[in-house]
């Protein structure tokens, strides 16, 4: 059933509120996935605090120009959106993931920022690390060189009670 001009109205209006709190969008071809594909997808995402809908081409090119976005010019064919409102990162890793593993669909174009995303783009983005294994790394190298520090302050007491072990070994004379 077709919608009505008010109810594409009121999805112009919901896409663009999603697109403005967004901190990255990515345009996606979902041509081929399940329905379980999808949910599980979704559910995914929504951990993440992201979420993917399928948006009408004609509506995205309505919204975005509201948006400070420009519609790619080769965004043709199904179209579904993912929204990313926390972590960039994490929820194109899951979405290019669930594609490739589906071995269907890829991903179109999207924004980060204020940036403009091609599909290489986002394949890089892909497989940059999180922002907590990010945080991890850096707290390994942080705290790296206070361990050697405590290491070699520790080994001269190891060294004593080495010595010491040595000597209380010898037999009495």
């Amino acid at each position: 059933m077709a919608k009505t001009r008010q109810q594409k109205e009121e999805t112009v209006a919901k896409l663009i509120e999603k697109i403005g709190r967004a901190k990255a969008v990515v345009f996606a071809d979902y041509k081929g996935l399940s329905m379980k594909q999808l949910s599980d997808l979704r559910n995914k995402l929504r951990d993440q605090n992201a979420e993917f809908t399928i948006t009408k081409n004609t509506l995205l090119q309505r919204a975005l120009p509201t948006t400070n976005y420009q519609l790619p010019t080769d965004l043709e064919g199904p179209t579904a959106t993912l929204f990313a409102y926390d972590d960039e990162i994490s929820p194109i890793k899951i979405l290019v993931k669930a594609l490739k593993d589906a071995g269907l669909g890829k991903v179109k174009t999207g924004f980060w920022g204020n940036l403009t995303l091609d599909e290489a783009k986002i394949l890089q983005l892909a497989i940059l690390p999180t922002k907590d294994e990010l945080r991890a790394k850096t707290v390994g190298v942080l705290v790296a060189p206070l361990q050697d520090m405590i290491s070699v302050l520790s080994g001269n007491l190891r060294n004593l009670v080495y010595a010491l072990n040595q000597i209380s070994a010898l037999p009495n004379r």
